[in-house]
């Protein structure tokens, strides 16, 4: 019995040494959900814009402009800076809302509001499940899915690529199938991705680093939510066919 026990006590050490940050999870929480709802103040602030001459411009400059501001953002969070980082990632929450809020416009058209709350709902169950699940992922599972959503974010930036590609030199290439195939390969994906985080943050970032951890995470569930979005406008616009 006592060499057994030691045994397993070496075993529980062993899988504790492997966490880096054992509580960058329920510290970044709340950032997460606190850049969700930014990005809902951004998607309305568009939404009354969208229509008006300055809605254009102003989306170039808030693509553009998030683009740099994720990077720099990205960097400050990651030396554990945050005293920086939060109002650099609140800024870029808030524009993350406003280049959404043309692909809501859309979905709103096509799909109507019951579109957006269902992708919106689909994607909060999404978090809820995976919080208690990927928690208690194996190292086995975990490092499994890990390579197979790498392999897929890379199959799906191809994929995004030749749709982009073809729909500039072929209108309608692919059509409604294509955006189908895409937009649900991306919502398996990430709802992959989503159960994912809470097996590899406390793996890769140390607890001070919460903020680094919650900007992957909030990145994960909005390119849920956009995909889920996506499946919505795609689905609708084949049962109009």
């Amino acid at each position: 019995m006592p060499a057994s026990s030691n045994f397993q006590d070496a075993i529980r050490e062993a899988q504790a040494s492997a966490l880096v940050g054992p509580n960058v999870v329920n510290k970044a929480l709340p950032f997460v959900g606190g850049g969700m709802i930014l990005t809902s103040l951004g998607v309305f602030g568009g939404l009354s814009m969208v229509g008006s001459p300055l809605f254009m411009p102003l989306f170039w400059v808030a693509l553009i402009g998030n683009l740099v501001l994720f990077f720099v953002a990205q960097g400050v969070a990651n030396r554990g800076d945050n005293n920086t980082a939060l109002p650099l990632l609140a800024l870029y929450s808030i524009l993350t809302g406003f280049t959404l809020s043309g692909l809501v416009a859309l979905a709103l058209s096509t799909a109507g509001l019951s579109g957006v709350v269902t992708a919106a709902l689909a994607t909060g169950a999404t978090f809820c499940i995976a919080s208690v699940y990927g928690r208690r992922m194996s190292d086995s599972l975990g490092q499994a899915l890990s390579q197979v959503v790498g392999l897929g974010i890379i199959g799906l930036l191809i994929a995004m690529v030749v749709q982009l590609v073809g729909g500039v030199f072929l209108p309608g290439f692919g059509g409604t199938g294509f955006e189908l195939m895409i937009a649900g390969f991306g919502t398996v994906l990430f709802t992959g991705a989503a159960f994912l985080d809470f097996y590899t943050m406390p793996r890769t970032y140390r607890d001070d680093q919460y903020l680094a951890g919650a900007l992957s995470m909030y990145l994960t569930y909005i390119n849920l939510f956009i995909f889920i979005l996506r499946l919505v406008i795609a689905m609708s616009g084949s049962s109009r066919d």
